[in-house]
């Protein structure tokens, strides 16, 4: 049975509920400070996964400037998933996907021409969503992580009509 839920934009009063989310899913957690920064800066990027009173996720990204990954010179504007967690009881009802597609749309309010994401190479359920979503891995950065481990950088041209 597919869970209902709804995507809308993140919140000031979901700031709580958005970090024990990050907690409970991610080791890699964030102040408070960083969670409000982001948002203030691109909030059309922040968005919550609403399930009936509760929230089941959410995604935060951030818009840079750099070089492509798909090309050797080219400098465009890129949107970084900077953290994207869903609650493990809600897991595989297409709520992951669901936020990136939304949040991939919105980065192009903000001219962004690609998306990328780092991803534990261990999280072999995370890579094949993001191949689903038409990603590709471009390299792998040995030691990402805190505790060693290695990631993934995935990435994705986004069109103009659709994520």
């Amino acid at each position: 049975m597919q869970t209902a839920f709804t995507l809308r934009p993140f919140r000031t009063d979901d700031l709580e509920e958005v970090m024990s989310i990050n907690r409970a899913c991610l080791p890699e957690n964030y102040s408070p400070y960083f969670f409000m920064n982001l948002f203030e800066r691109y909030p059309f990027t922040f968005i919550v996964a609403a399930q009936e009173k509760s929230l089941a996720g959410y995604i935060m990204c951030r818009i840079e400037t750099g070089f492509s990954s798909f090309s050797l010179l080219g400098i465009s504007k890129k949107g970084h998933v900077v953290s994207i967690a869903v609650l493990p009881k809600f897991q595989h009802k297409g709520i992951g996907s669901a936020l990136m597609k939304e949040t991939m749309k919105n980065m192009r309010l903000y001219k962004a021409k690609e998306c990328y994401l780092e991803v534990r190479i261990s999280n072999i359920s995370a890579v094949g969503m993001y191949k689903k979503l038409a990603f590709d891995i471009v390299r792998t950065i040995r030691r990402y992580y805190a505790d060693g481990e290695s990631a993934y950088v995935m990435a994705k041209k986004l069109s103009v009509r659709s994520p």
